[in-house]
């Protein structure tokens, strides 16, 4: 990208994609809406994956699961009330799970845990069959950087796939990922990133930077430093999947999830914690609708 394209990228404004936002139809149930999976980590992990599920209910997602290892159902049980749970300990239960319950949007990575059982799971996501019908997967945390030895496995699973892939790596997980990615302006190596990848990139930070495979860029300016928080990526990330999940175009979802997010961190201000995030979001959602 040229010095003079990247002038020209647009800002990440609700002019952009609120047009699109979902707006649920007066016959709509729950699945209609969306139903979107958040699979967690073990016991002393599942944190994330809830802040993601309930960033996704919030976004306006009709349903809601967390897919948790048998040994963190309990842990998970007394923190859900109309978020779900299912048991996915394996990577038989969750193609099971997959087949049977076909949710729109799966998010992976939040605590779920670094290393081959992750791959294997990303894997298992991105080869199923969606029998024609519309899926993203939302990789964060974890499933980036259980890829940062072999990008290019990642990669040709996301070409293979009838599935949309949206990675959400901040700086580290970026480099980790996209090691061969030289120095540059954030935009440039976003772009590149998501040419490589064939994924939407949300390369987050104060300037946030949405980049799809296509070439289309929105670059976010309303970044708060509020945010920087432990858990706020795993709500974003939930958020991402919600409008997503209820047939929102993906990069529009990417931008909006990315906007709405640091608006909440914004208005919310001082003493801000992940948990704070989703219960921003309807007054939000109200004032675009």
């Amino acid at each position: 990208m040229s010095d003079q394209a990247l002038l020209s990228a647009p800002d990440n404004l609700p002019a952009l994609w609120a047009a699109a936002l979902p707006r649920p139809a007066r016959d709509a149930h729950k699945y209609r809406r969306g139903h979107v999976l958040v699979l967690s980590g073990g016991p002393l992990n599942t944190g994330a994956a809830r802040l993601s599920a309930k960033g996704a209910a919030r976004a306006g997602a009709g349903a809601v699961t967390v897919g948790s290892p048998r040994d963190a159902l309990a842990v998970n049980a007394s923190h859900l009330t109309s978020i779900m749970l299912s048991e996915i300990n394996d990577l038989a239960s969750l193609r099971t799970f997959l087949a049977e319950r076909l949710p729109a949007t799966v998010v992976i990575g939040p605590a779920f845990g670094v290393g081959g059982g992750c791959r294997d799971f990303v894997e298992a996501i991105l080869t199923s069959t969606l029998e024609d019908r519309g899926a993203t997967a939302v990789l964060d945390a974890d499933a980036i950087t259980s890829f940062k030895n072999d990008p290019d496995r990642l990669f040709g699973l996301i070409a293979r796939s009838n599935w949309t892939v949206i990675l959400t790596p901040h700086e580290g997980e970026f480099r980790r990922l996209f090691a061969s990615i030289g120095e540059g302006p954030k935009a440039d190596r976003a772009v590149e990133a998501a040419r490589r990848s064939g994924a939407i990139v949300v390369y987050k930070g104060p300037d946030t930077v949405i980049a799809a495979p296509d070439g289309r860029i929105a670059v976010n300016g309303n970044g708060s430093p509020f945010l920087a928080t432990a858990g706020s990526g795993d709500v974003l990330a939930g958020m991402i999947a919600g409008l997503a999940g209820q047939g929102m175009p993906v990069f529009e979802a990417a931008c909006a999830g990315v906007w709405i997010h640091a608006e909440a961190g914004s208005r919310f201000g001082p003493g801000l914690i992940a948990d704070d995030l989703p219960d921003m979001l309807p007054g939000i959602l109200r004032e675009l609708l």
